[in-house]
């Protein structure tokens, strides 16, 4: 009888390795390998039925005779979800939510199936009883209500939840039973890390225990081999839950990022009441959308205009404070950079930001010294960016080197002035993408004035709108039209 197979997998990035590594060298982290067993067969029949099935069922076909259709979108009834996941969730797909403990994962979840009233859906749930379930959906949505106001009496309504199953297990075995037996539209496995599979002899939340049962359910939802088949239309699609932390040492998410179609990050820090729902991987829509919602006492509640939210109201006045106009994916959106300079307490200058790129900031304060003559190499440099988001348009350049030099001078900007254009290295300002949109955004929250590269004039006409229009050539041009 032939022994199981050692080996050894990175839980920060998948890497796979023969024998244990101190230092990965994919991504470079420390004692992140972990031993894994690849075990045998159940059975000395099964490869050969397997093989069998699999030669049935995958054989190669022309490319002219693959149908290629539209896939059609199941809509959850939340236009920041649905962006994300390029207009909807698509049959038959495997997502993963990966996100912090106790970021709102499950809410996010539980509140948007609550909504699917057409849609069956199975919620498979390996950390919470059934009873603590129903607590949380009461919060977020009320299932049940009274009956002519007599207490005691449950009337299950058919709105909410109406149909929503849950079962609290954690073999695989059993919730493909389950699968076949309600025949879902969408399965809720929460999470991945406490369900176990018997191919597979090792504790639950293991790499191994992972990647299996994540490659049983991609292969069951594809329709290739499952271990019960459906043939019932459509097969159902999978969102998979999954923790990590922040130094990404609990496996999951990061092994599985290969297998599954979509990978969405739930973000944002619990100290503020905003989170962020990035696409890492999306095989039916793009990977720069993202999704803003508010934390509320009874749910998430989908922000439409996170510029408002964004901005601060009473601003006017106060040194360090620049609005910029920033893009993720196709929206716009303003949002205030915040910078603080004073001069180095302890003789050595500091450099600190949240939400920024740290290297661009250096990169920011090199052209400003060199190419605009303001000395910072002996003052700390501390960049914000307002509500806890990260943004990575570089548009926002202007806006930030206008607030170091704001409260460099400590010089108010003038609050109804909003920036957008990045800047390059010889402190020249280089046109930024959907111009006409930013321009827009602006006008709409009641904004006077924008600067904009100048070489942006040549794609609007900027008498069309009626905000004032301000193109500027380089760093200097635009110090001018800020501070005379």
């Amino acid at each position: 009888m032939a022994k199981d197979k050692i080996m050894y997998v990175c839980d920060n990035c998948g890497q796979e390795s023969a024998k244990w590594i101190g230092k990965c060298p994919a991504c470079g982290q420390w004692n992140t390998f972990k031993e894994i067993r690849v075990g045998k067969p159940s059975s000395p029949a099964s490869p050969s039925k397997l093989s069998a099935l699999n030669a049935q069922l995958s054989s190669p076909m022309p490319l002219s005779q693959i149908r290629a259709e539209e896939e059609p979108r199941m809509d959850l009834h939340d236009d920041e979800l649905n962006r994300v996941l390029g207009g909807g969730l698509v049959p038959g797909s495997l997502v993963l939510l990966g996100g912090e403990p106790g970021i709102g994962k499950s809410t996010l979840v539980l509140q948007t199936i609550l909504r699917l009233t057409d849609k069956k859906v199975l919620y498979v749930s390996g950390e919470e009883s059934a009873r603590q379930l129903k607590l949380r959906a009461d919060r977020l949505a009320p299932i049940s209500s009274k009956v002519d106001g007599q207490p005691g009496q449950d009337n299950e309504s058919t709105t909410a939840g109406a149909g929503l199953l849950v079962v609290c297990d954690t073999s695989l075995e059993n919730i493909f039973q389950h699968i076949e037996a309600e025949h879902p539209d969408l399965v809720i496995i929460d999470s991945i890390q406490t369900i176990s599979t018997e191919a597979v002899e090792s504790s639950p939340g293991s790499l191994s225990q992972i990647r299996e049962c994540a490659a049983a359910l991609l292969k069951y939802v594809k329709g290739g081999g499952s271990p019960l088949p459906s043939g019932v239309g459509f097969p159902p699609s999978i969102i998979l839950i999954g923790h990590i932390t922040k130094e990404g040492t609990l496996a999951g998410p990061k092994v599985l990022e290969h297998i599954v179609d979509t990978v969405l990050q739930f973000e944002g820090d619990q100290h503020y009441l905003y989170r962020i729902l990035r696409s890492q991987k999306n095989r039916f829509g793009s990977t720069s959308e993202l999704g803003i919602y508010e934390m509320r006492q009874n749910g998430l509640r989908p922000v439409d205009n996170p510029s408002e939210l964004l901005l601060t109201d009473n601003q006017d006045g106060l040194s360090g404070i620049a609005i910029a106009a920033a893009i993720e994916g196709v929206r716009p959106f303003l949002i205030e950079t915040q910078a603080l300079v004073s001069t180095a307490a302890y003789g050595t200058a500091q450099r600190s930001a949240n939400g920024f790129d740290y290297r661009r900031l250096n990169m920011l304060l090199a052209v400003l010294e060199k190419r605009v003559g303001f000395k910072l190499a002996q003052k700390d440099v501390f960049l914000n960016i307002a509500g806890g988001l990260r943004v990575t348009d570089p548009a926002i350049d202007l806006g930030v080197i206008a607030a170091i030099l704001s409260s460099n001078v400590d010089t108010a900007i003038d609050g109804d002035t909003a920036l957008t254009g990045e800047v390059g290295l010889s402190g020249e300002i280089r046109p930024v993408s959907r111009i006409e949109q930013r321009i827009a955004e602006a006008q709409k929250l009641g904004f006077r004035r924008i600067i904009i590269p100048a070489a942006n004039l040549k794609a609007i006409n900027p008498h069309d709108y009626q905000i004032e229009v301000v193109p500027c050539r380089r760093v200097e041009d635009a110090f001018r039209a800020l501070f005379g």
